[in-house]
């Protein structure tokens, strides 16, 4: 049942005194835009509490609340962690979602419509931010599936382009029309006047690197495989692979995903960073799928 299912209905004649208020949510802000790519894909944006202070590419808790208990009647917060999509400056949020149908929270997120309300704790964390690693010239971003949400934080961020002399992001799917949201954004980077100065003459430091695992597409295979065999390397034109006196890394995607690219970027010299102690490189392990 989505909220709009349980949304009062008022009579005409009913007075301010008899009509039904709708149950307020805790820590609510309303949704502002809704888009669908797949039947898997979904992003949204929502209002930002003014209170909400985070660093592009942190995650806070949001959802909505769960059934009543059938013995009591109460309900409970049913939270997920998600990444913010959006860069620190944005006056809204936005957030990049997977549909799981007999999921406990997407199963219903998913039909959310602007307008309505969604749970938002204000208390962001996570590791995908610069200040957890070190100085370095070129940027990885490696990301699966959803895992390319917080990427599109960083992505408009100014400061990504100020601290790395290029910024390579990859994003590898199954299938072509799960590349929607990662291919109109960078699109969209590119057309924008403001970010054309950061990015440099013919917008040289962002690569965008997509991949598929299943469908054909113009580049397939597991990033991870691209990475091994040296094509990403080749395709991209660098020499010499992975260095950590210049690359830096950020990973988001799946347990498997990020445990294979951990021993892949430590093979070649890198360490793993944290907010406490940067380093060369940093993985989200609040972000499985």
């Amino acid at each position: 049942m989505t909220m709009t299912d349980q949304s009062p209905v008022t009579h005409p004649s009913a007075t301010a005194a008899t009509q039904p208020k709708a149950a307020a949510l805790p820590d609510a802000q309303t949704v502002t835009e809704v888009e669908h790519y797949t039947d898997r894909l979904f992003r949204f944006r929502c209002t930002r509490p003014p209170s909400l202070r985070f660093r592009s590419g942190e995650f806070v808790m949001i959802g909505l609340m769960g059934d009543p208990d059938p013995k009591t009647g109460r309900q409970k917060p049913l939270l997920r962690a998600y990444s913010i999509a959006s860069p620190s400056w944005d006056d809204e949020l936005e957030f990049y979602s997977i549909k799981v149908q007999d999921g406990p929270l997407t199963s219903r997120l998913q039909h959310i419509q602007p307008g309505e309300q969604i749970i938002l704790r204000p208390k962001p964390v996570g590791t995908l931010v610069h200040d957890a690693l070190l100085p370095g010239k070129r940027l990885w971003l490696f990301a699966t599936g959803t895992g390319f949400a917080p990427f599109a934080s960083l992505l408009r961020d100014p400061q990504t382009y100020e601290d790395y002399e290029r910024v390579i992001v990859t994003h590898t799917c199954r299938e072509v029309a799960e590349l929607a949201y990662s291919k109109s954004l960078v699109t969209s980077l590119r057309e924008d006047p403001l970010m054309q100065e950061l990015l440099g003459d013919g917008l040289d430091k962002l690569t965008y690197y997509p991949t598929t695992t299943r469908e054909p597409s113009a580049r397939m295979g597991r990033i991870t495989t691209l990475l091994e065999d040296g094509t990403l390397f080749a395709d991209l034109g660098i020499e010499g692979g992975l260095s950590a006196a210049t690359d830096r890394a950020m990973v988001c995607g799946s347990m498997g995903l990020n445990l294979d690219l951990k021993r892949i970027l430590e093979s070649h010299g890198l360490r793993e960073g944290a907010n406490s102690e940067p380093a060369e490189y940093v993985v989200e392990k609040a972000f499985v799928g």
